[in-house]
């Protein structure tokens, strides 16, 4: 098997398990009880806060646990717009994930003002649109850190210093980078932040959202105590210590992986590239987090190229796994003005810590094969 869908999910680190582990078999204790077993579990949890929090630059107390990037993600818009409802007004980009797609227009059913900021040919987005878009009465600026499907890198320091201009709080998906490249939220100037686990060969089921101190903000879940009362419920502790584990452990290795990963996903375009006719390549050619390489097929569609290599044992994907059973055409690539035939025709491969050299030649010997012979079936139809 071939793997090259790191950005749907990635397999989870031995070590990360072997720490989970613990926690599932012997250290069970509920994290709000006062005896031993519990405050020992309190006391892991803070050790794995830490361990993001300083993957980012942050503090410990700015870090509160989700159940996923999508939930942060919620949390972050829907918290922000309850507790500013004398601003009516949110801003997001055309091509965000379907976390924030999707809240963006629960907010326009709920009576809220919704501006879609777009995007140019390779996925950036236009700041002469959204400085005009932003205004005092928005409320909130979420923009991904980088695109799911296409990698892109947005300026999000660009993106702040415009929003701060009209005392606007910024938010950013960073699912995608987190692990992957470094950052610090300060120096990025958001105020709100969304991670996930299984992204970093941590466990699914586990994310966290990054609350600039002060930032005023709603309790996504009523209940109990924890989170600071932010998030209510019994705390979900071996996927916490699971995504502690997996924070440090990718903030220890990233120098090395990234050159290491970056070298694989740069063979593996140029390769394509080189042997396959007929092709476009989507998104910015530096902007990118490099491990992320879509390519449109031209005159075949997406699923048969992803079933036929599925055959030969190499796994890949044709856009957002959260929106992979649907038949539209991805948001994401129209927005970059690919034509209907081109997003359709598109395969994304991501690349992550566990492949190898030989895997990227196998896929490489194989996939222009795969190609030829899909075209020729497909000779004489309408595209």
């Amino acid at each position: 098997m071939i793997y090259l869908d790191n950005n749907a999910t990635t397999r989870i680190d031995p070590q990360v398990w072997e720490k989970m582990s613990v926690f599932l078999e012997k250290q069970y204790g509920n994290p709000s009880s006062l005896y031993p077993l519990g405050r020992d579990a309190k006391e892991s949890i803070n050790e794995a806060r830490e361990n993001i929090a300083e993957a980012m630059g942050a503090e410990r107390s700015e870090i509160i646990f989700t159940g996923s990037g999508t939930e942060s993600d919620n949390f972050a818009i829907k918290g922000i717009m309850d507790a500013h409802p004398e601003k009516d007004e949110f801003v997001t980009s055309a091509i965000e994930h379907p976390a924030v797609i999707e809240t963006a227009l629960y907010l326009e059913k709920s009576g809220k003002k919704v501006t879609f900021i777009p995007v140019d040919e390779y996925g950036t987005v236009d700041l002469d649109v959204l400085e005009k878009k932003v205004t005092h009465k928005t409320a909130l600026v979420s923009i991904m850190h980088a695109n799911n499907e296409i990698g892109t890198l947005q300026p999000i320091k660009d993106i702040v210093y415009i929003a701060k201009k009209k005392n606007v709080l910024v938010h950013s998906d960073a699912v995608q980078t987190f692990g992957k490249t470094k950052f610090d939220v300060h120096k990025l100037g958001v105020d709100l932040l969304s991670v996930s686990a299984h992204k970093i060969y941590g466990p699914k089921g586990i994310g966290a959202l990054y609350i600039k101190k002060g930032t005023e903000i709603r309790p996504f879940i009523h209940g109990g105590h924890q989170e600071g009362r932010l998030r209510a419920g019994t705390e979900n502790t071996a996927g916490i210590i699971g995504f502690g584990e997996a924070a440090r452990i990718a903030s220890q290795r990233l120098k090395k992986d990234k050159k290491r990963l970056d070298g694989l996903a740069e063979q593996l375009k140029k390769g394509i590239e080189s042997s396959i006719p007929d092709i476009k390549f989507n998104g910015s050619e530096n902007e990118r987090i490099k491990t992320t390489v879509n390519f449109s097929f031209l005159k075949l569609e997406a699923e048969a190229v992803l079933l036929a290599l599925a055959a030969e044992g190499i796994f890949v994907s044709t856009g957002s796994a959260c929106s992979e059973d649907s038949e539209e055409v991805s948001h994401v690539l129209t927005a970059i003005h690919l034509t209907p035939e081109q997003a359709r025709s598109s395969i994304r491969f991501s690349i992550g810590r566990f492949n190898t050299e030989e895997e990227i030649k196998t896929v490489l010997r194989e996939l222009p094969k795969i190609i030829e012979n899909l075209r020729a079936i497909s000779a004489g139809s309408v595209y």
